[in-house]
């Protein structure tokens, strides 16, 4: 089965990016956190509602909110936004079970506890690398 996620961010409803799996970084983890948390503020304003996913180009970000953290991903638009749901459903499942002290108002802020998680989800993010190697 193919892997549809590229990028991941999970971040906090006040813009704090507590874990990102990024390849080829335009953009720094807390900026692109403080970025999504204006636009999400935007969105309930606007659509009552928050932002769910958006589009650049050729990139789909799609956005999940499970309490007050943010499932953010982005994939090509070749696939169907409910296979993205559901891969970022499973993601912020396994985070949440890993890590259920995240959601809670008291996080003492450290972010270096989640840096293994990369490893808990390889199998649903894609590698750039092989896909290049799979493409070429």
């Amino acid at each position: 089965m193919a892997k549809a996620l590229q990028d991941l961010w999970i971040q906090r409803d006040d813009g704090i990016v507590i874990f990102s799996r990024v390849f080829h970084e335009t953009i720094e983890d807390q900026l692109f956190g403080a970025l999504m948390s204006a636009l999400n503020s935007f969105a309930q304003e606007i659509a009552h509602g928050g932002l769910n996913n958006f589009e650049i180009k050729n990139i789909r970000f799609t956005i999940i909110k499970k309490g007050n953290l943010f499932f953010i991903a982005n994939s090509s638009k070749k696939y169907k936004e409910k296979k993205i749901l559901a891969e970022l459903e499973g993601i912020s499942k396994k985070f949440i079970d890993e890590y259920p002290e995240t959601t809670m108002d008291d996080w003492n802020g450290c972010i270096d506890e989640y840096m293994t998680f990369e490893d808990k989800i390889s199998d649903a993010l894609e590698d750039p690398v092989k896909k290049f190697w799979n493409d070429f």
